[in-house]
């Protein structure tokens, strides 16, 4: 996972003075290797467990000094991605956590990980977790309440608003007025749409008047396009509900599944009127567009709880570069272990991407996807063996990094 290093200032100077309509802002790093003719972009997904169940919680753990955030940062210090979603980080309105998390954990050299590691670009907004609904949403007679419930009846399951949310880094400029949000389109919209049903009734779980109101995605979707040497690159980042904490009728099985089959939507052609994001623009990814698709997406192809062929559809998409899966040693190690104590997974034990504990073991639930138009230089999933020096910092979260690097040289014309 090397990078090139980063050349001399004076012949930096002296490249980009021949090159006037480059955007030099930004990562000297990053920008120095494209100068220097390498196009690869390393582009990185990572759950990084970096919640509290308190309203400013996270950010008072990162004034304090949080071991979890310290090998959460060593790891990316390590893997150095151009640009990386992290899965729950808390949102809060003012970036407090975001600003806290680059100064005093990423540009500092953490014990085990590398050099400082800027990220002068960022994205986060407002997600669904926690947001009240004012709805009864789990059928328990009451909206709202406190713990659980309150969470239950969220537009996200959430224990306050921001929980769980999202964070996109990057050493390129992010075309913010560009952003697409869908953190409010309605499930009902999605053609096809999984409805639950009460397994007992065989009626639709969720009455009409609270189905017509429900939020497709339990934290948001976005599309941010981020203006890397090669051109634009749109970043589609999600992270669906789990597919468990339910009942028969599978609720959140459901709208995992939908949640993914939204990304094939979008990258799929036709008129699509009814997807809209939240400022009103509608329709799909335009057909000559690249991407890549990156998050938790709590769905593995063929074990766990999830309706796999939502999954499966999005790693079949025509438009989804076919290259092999990444691996780890450190999963194959683990997967060993579970199943001496019983637990028989179907799934190669070298593609997981985290261990979920002594019930589920591991599984592949983080997804890194470019679009065809790229070329595959390598890939991997940070999960070192037990015996290697790595091991101590690979264990902030119950998930690992998984990274993607791509050749990103310009689409011809």
């Amino acid at each position: 996972m090397s990078r090139l290093p980063l050349l001399l200032a004076p012949a930096l100077a002296a490249l980009l003075s021949a090159c006037t309509q480059v955007n030099v802002k930004g990562d000297p790093e990053a920008w120095a290797r494209a100068m220097s003719g390498d196009t690869t972009l390393r582009v990185a997904t990572y759950n990084t467990s970096l919640y509290d169940d308190d309203t400013g919680g996270l950010i008072r753990r990162l004034e304090s000094g949080d071991g979890g955030a310290r090998k959460i940062a060593a790891v990316l210090q390590r893997v150095r991605p151009d640009l990386v979603l992290l899965n729950e980080f808390d949102f809060d309105d003012a970036g407090r956590a975001a600003d806290l998390f680059q100064q005093h954990y990423l540009a500092i050299a953490q014990p085990g990980g590398g050099d400082p590691l800027r990220y002068p670009y960022r994205y986060l907004a407002p997600v669904n977790t926690g947001v009240p609904s004012g709805l009864d949403l789990d059928r328990n007679g009451t909206a709202g309440g406190e713990g659980r419930n309150r969470g239950n009846d969220a537009w996200g399951y959430g224990l306050h608003p921001g929980q769980y949310g999202m964070l996109v880094l990057s050493k390129y400029p992010i075309d913010a007025e560009q952003v697409r949000t869908f953190q409010k389109l309605k499930w009902s919209a999605l053609p096809g749409a999984r409805r639950p049903v009460d397994p007992t009734t065989n009626a639709p779980w969720y009455p009409a008047e609270i189905w017509s109101q429900l939020r497709l995605s339990s934290k948001s979707h976005w599309d941010v396009p981020v203006r890397t040497p090669s051109g634009v690159v749109h970043f589609l980042v999600s992270h669906p509900t789990p597919p468990v904490f339910d009942g028969p009728e599978d609720r959140n099985g459901a709208r995992n599944a939908d949640e993914i089959r939204l990304w094939s939507e979008y990258l799929s052609g036709g008129d699509k009127p009814w997807l809209c994001d939240d400022r009103g623009g509608c329709g799909g990814l335009a057909a000559d567009a690249r991407f890549v698709i990156a998050g938790d997406l709590n769905n593995d192809p063929v074990d766990g709880d999830g309706r796999h062929e939502a999954i499966v559809e999005l790693l079949e998409h025509p438009r989804v570069l076919r290259y092999a899966t990444p691996r780890s040693e450190g999963a194959v190690e683990k997967t060993a272990h579970y199943t001496a104590t019983g637990i028989v997974h179907r799934g190669a034990p070298a593609h997981a991407t985290g261990d979920f504990g002594p019930k589920a073991g591991t599984m592949r639930l983080d997804y890194v996807l470019p679009s065809t138009g790229f070329a595959l230089k390598d890939s991997g999933v940070f999960w070192p063996a037990s015996t290697s020096a790595d091991a101590a910092i690979a264990d902030g979260s119950d998930h690992h990094l998984v990274w993607v690097d791509v050749d990103a040289t310009p689409a011809a014309e």
